[in-house]
């Protein structure tokens, strides 16, 4: 008798030891079995404990198995939306967006186009642009006030003329109202996708030659929306957006706005 009480002790701290992770099925039955053949035969086990304990291994490999079939369906059903979203992702290639972001990457491209937003006429309006240390490097003044939709581009030159280095640079586009205080501006970059790069971290659309995560992207643009509206001031280019399916309208100091269907 003490060699089968000492014999089960041994049984159970072999489990115990193996493992502080939760039981498996195996496990289960091995734990069982063990019980089974360590048990007093003075006192066997009760046939309403053993059912009982039949029916919790029962539970616990149907369980296993729903949560294994579970995940087989949760990998397949994300290498299918991952297949999906990469071919769909593809076909945006060649389309406008605007990037939902305040950071220009300045890696020696010719220009790169600041859109903004204004939500009524505005007293003044004004965009700066920083460096990574949070100097001023450029300063776009007079720009259009009226209530709509502008393109600003910047070749990367500073207040000088002089071309800038190569880095990480803000922008900021401040708008006061009529009464002088501070308007909501919606402000965004303006690209073209020229490809899609896929890896495990994620998808990655290339616009002007600079990665972006596809989550930074809020609007894809039909039509050439960067060739839309041509218009000059002396330190920038700044351009109103204006969707007129009739005809050409011509804006003084604008110049001509041509919409998407070519007329």
């Amino acid at each position: 008798m003490v060699d089968g009480i000492n014999s089960t002790q041994n049984s159970n701290a072999q489990y115990a030891t193996e493992s502080k992770s939760d039981l498996d099925k195996d496990a289960f039955l091995q734990l069982m079995i063990a019980q089974l053949q360590n048990q007093d035969p003075l006192e066997p086990l009760d046939g309403t404990d053993y059912s009982a304990q039949l029916a919790q291994f029962s539970s616990l490999e149907q369980m296993k198995n729903i949560n294994d079939s579970i995940n087989v369906a949760i990998d397949a059903n994300y290498l299918l939306t991952q297949s999906i979203n990469n071919t769909m992702t593809a076909t945006l290639i060649g389309k406008d967006v605007k990037i939902a972001s305040d950071t220009i990457v300045y890696d020696n491209q010719e220009s790169t186009d600041i859109g903004y937003q204004l939500p009524a006429d505005a007293k003044n309006v004004e965009v700066t642009i920083k460096d990574e240390s949070g100097k001023i490097v450029k300063t776009f003044e007079n720009l259009e006030r009226g209530e709509g939709e502008y393109k600003l581009s910047w070749d990367f030159t500073d207040n000088d003329g002089n071309s800038v280095k190569s880095g990480n640079y803000t922008y900021e586009v401040k708008a006061e109202t009529m009464n002088g205080e501070d308007m909501a501006v919606t402000q965004y970059l303006i690209g073209r996708i020229d490809g899609a790069r896929f890896s495990s971290e994620g998808t990655a659309l290339v616009v002007n030659g600079i990665e972006y995560s596809i989550s930074d992207v809020f609007e894809i643009l039909e039509g050439d929306y960067l060739a839309n509206g041509i218009g000059n001031n002396e330190e920038s280019t700044n351009e109103s957006f204006v969707d007129d399916p009739e005809e050409d309208i011509v804006l003084p100091n604008i110049g001509r706005l041509r919409n998407d269907t070519g007329h």
